[in-house]
């Protein structure tokens, strides 16, 4: 699965997994804001890596939760989905708009293939990286550090660093010059 490989996500063991991560986004999604330790207790044992200093506003959903590695100061706003059946990596200080969702599952054209087998293809996000909200990341994409990618995005190809990038299918809308004022 891992490896991008057909595989059968009924397997008990991905199942059992998948169990585990869903009882801990149920646990952190019925926490409350002042349960902060509770959280991070969560989040540490949800996550690959990344859970000490990462910050998700509940609610927050994912398949696996340990194919996710972030590093320092990640932020999901709201609303998240994280479809982890490949790595996901996240950079340092990068920040997620409420309904952001990261997808890197996906399935066989073939119908017939498709009844008993899926695969997938990790996603590889920078440091210092802004998601707006609602945006769609898709199964293989890379986005550069240091990219704002615009609300409601459906990011279907990788895209540079340094860049403003938007749309449906998102493209580069120009340079994201160091200094720029907030438009």
């Amino acid at each position: 699965m891992l490896a991008g490989a057909l595989y059968d996500a009924l397997d008990p063991e991905l199942v059992a997994d998948r169990e585990r991560a869903r009882d801990l986004c149920h646990d952190l999604n019925a926490s409350r804001e002042r349960d902060q330790e509770l959280r991070r207790r969560l989040l540490t044992e949800l996550l690959g890596s990344g859970g000490d200093s990462v910050w998700i506003q509940p609610p927050f959903y994912c398949d696996y939760g340990s194919n996710i590695r972030l590093g320092q100061r990640v932020y999901f706003n709201f609303n998240c989905v994280v479809l982890d059946v490949c790595a996901v990596d996240i950079g340092d200080f990068s920040f997620f708009g409420p309904g952001v969702q990261i997808y890197t599952a996906s399935h066989p054209l073939e119908a017939k293939l498709r009844r008993t087998q899926e695969f997938g293809k990790p996603v590889s996000i920078g440091s210092d990286v802004w998601v707006g909200g609602g945006a769609i990341i898709l199964p293989g994409v890379t986005i550069g550090s240091r990219t704002v990618i615009g609300a409601g995005s459906v990011v279907t190809k990788d895209i540079p660093e340094g860049v403003l990038a938007a749309g449906n299918p998102c493209r580069v809308i120009r340079e994201n010059i160091a200094g720029d004022s907030d438009e």
